[in-house]
């Protein structure tokens, strides 16, 4: 269900947030030349600084963003360790949902230990303690201001990353991810620039942010706030480096690793065709990868019967490609 607390925030083109000074160019230009510049330079977009402060308390490792955003909560990554107890042989990074709330993914990652897998949950961008005291929910990750979205989602990224660097620092000898929703790109996008990630699975999937924003029933806010100042297609531009369709050749480039796509028949939040379009270009580009088809919508896969199904389908790949 959608919540009632969604708030309509105003248009901004936040070219502050790339660290980007225009110098009187028209913001449109800029995003449009800026986008496709940090597409065809990913590695350096995407590229993951030193990390210098990883903390364990035994419980939850957090360290400082690799992004510097302009909210100090922000700035902490904070994630919950589910560890095996017997072998460092697999562990798998968890990406929540867009708004999910504290404790969420905790049954899959005991669920990931029942069948030997240490897991890591992390808390996204603008989420839980990383949330500013001005917001209800985590509307900064994704907003109707360009700069921004780009900004929190290359975090997003950097932080996903920083997370498999530290279990692999631990001894883990394969560590995989697997991302739901907002957390399904994050990680495709960290695993496309992070060879060091072994198998992945995507759960709802999507080739560009812009069109989920448009097109979306739980992004209809956000979509008020952008449309009487851009429209889709440029948005689509001006988004290009956080979407997973920019990537797609770049994919199929790179040596094959497990990776599983799962989406569902009646999704109003990442609508069918969207995801069938994603799936249509991994199989024309020649990408080795598995597909999963659940006939419920996008919320409905939180539930029963289906977040079951949904569970077996992630642990059983993860558990045959990691361990």
């Amino acid at each position: 269900m959608l919540n009632d607390n969604r708030v309509v925030r105003p248009f901004g083109w936040g070219t502050e947030f790339v660290d980007q000074k225009v110098n009187g160019t028209d913001p449109r230009e800029f995003f449009r030349d800026y986008s496709r510049e940090m597409v065809e330079r990913s590695e350096q977009f995407y590229h993951l600084p030193q990390i210098n402060d990883y903390e364990f308390d035994g419980e939850r490792v957090t360290w400082t963003s690799a992004v510097k955003t302009p909210f100090n909560e922000n700035n902490t990554v904070f994630t919950h360790l589910f560890p095996h107890e017997q072998d460092k042989k697999a562990a798998v990074v968890v990406l929540p949902h867009w708004n999910a709330k504290a404790g969420t993914y905790f049954d899959l990652c005991k669920f990931f230990n029942k069948v030997g897998i240490t897991s890591l949950r992390l808390t996204l961008p603008y989420h839980e303690e990383r949330m500013p005291a001005e917001l209800e929910r985590a509307d900064y990750l994704v907003a109707p201001n360009v700069g921004q979205t780009l900004q929190s989602l290359r975090q997003s990224v950097l932080d996903t990353r920083a997370a498999v660097r530290w279990l692999k620092l631990q001894g883990y000898e394969k560590v995989g991810i697997v991302g739901t929703s907002i957390g399904s790109c994050v990680g495709f996008l960290a695993f496309v620039h992070d060879p060091s990630i072994d198998a992945g699975v995507y759960n709802h999937v999507s080739g560009y942010v812009a069109d989920v924003v448009w097109e979306g029933l739980s992004t209809y806010h956000v979509k008020e706030g952008l449309e009487k100042d851009v429209t889709l297609d440029e948005l689509r531009d001006y988004w290009l480096p956080i979407s997973p369709m920019s990537y797609m050749d770049r994919l199929a480039k790179l040596p094959a690793r497990p990776q599983r796509y799962i989406y569902t028949l009646y999704d109003l939040t990442f609508p069918i065709d969207l995801s069938r379009d994603m799936m249509k270009k991994l199989e024309n580009t020649g990408v080795e990868h598995d597909q999963v088809v659940i006939p419920c919508g996008h919320y409905t896969l939180g539930e029963k019967p289906w977040v079951y199904i949904d569970g077996y389908k992630i642990i059983s790949f993860l558990r045959r490609n990691l361990r």
